[in-house]
């Protein structure tokens, strides 16, 4: 099994184009949603650190919106209890898809959380700034304090693209994208 690691900044179409690649993605956004709406134990431990703000179940994002923007230290607790679920959670996917030939690996802060091993193939998602900056705009529940602090936790863009086996540039333009993916696909399979 490959497993290709993908890396690039906030909006950069990380996700979109793990899933042309068409073989099995771990998405850690959207595992982190699963949480908030599913897990139980993640709801407890988060009601324990927040008693004020968390006070249902399933845990309400905008609440933890003003989590966030109250005390940008709040990102760092959050982030302790969530990551041990999504690292379990990875590590089951890691498991099921063992048989697979290909895996990506959508998981924003991969190479911070020393998630990677050598023998992962990463790939590096470069996009014009301007054009991700207006289309995170247009992100329901976009905040730009959060998102400050967020890009605060990530490695400088520069360090992950020089880590990176592959760079896709994202166009945001269908056709080349779906181009470049299936060029850098069939190269990580002739390995």
């Amino acid at each position: 099994m490959k497993i290709i690691g993908v890396l690039g900044d906030i909006g950069s179409g990380k996700s979109f184009v793990s899933k042309k690649f068409n073989c099995p993605v771990f998405n850690a956004d959207e595992e982190v949603s699963k949480l908030y709406n599913k897990s139980h134990s993640c709801f407890k431990k988060l009601k324990k650190e927040f008693p004020k703000n968390i006070k249902k179940f399933p845990i309400d994002k905008k609440e933890l919106i003003k989590i966030l923007v109250k005390n940008k230290s709040n990102l760092k607790k959050i982030i302790k209890i969530i990551h041990p679920l999504v690292r379990i959670k990875m590590n089951k996917f890691l498991k099921k898809n063992s048989k697979k030939k290909l895996v990506i690996l959508d998981i924003p802060l991969l190479v911070e959380n020393k998630l990677y091993k050598k023998n992962y193939i990463l790939l590096y998602i470069q996009a014009d700034t301007k054009e991700i900056k207006s289309r995170l705009k247009k992100r329901k529940n976009f905040n730009k304090k959060i998102y400050k602090d967020l890009k605060m936790l990530q490695l400088p863009l520069s360090k992950k693209k020089k880590l990176a086996n592959f760079i896709i540039f994202n166009d945001f333009k269908m056709k080349n994208l779906s181009k470049n993916v299936k060029i850098i696909k069939n190269k990580i399979l002739k390995k």
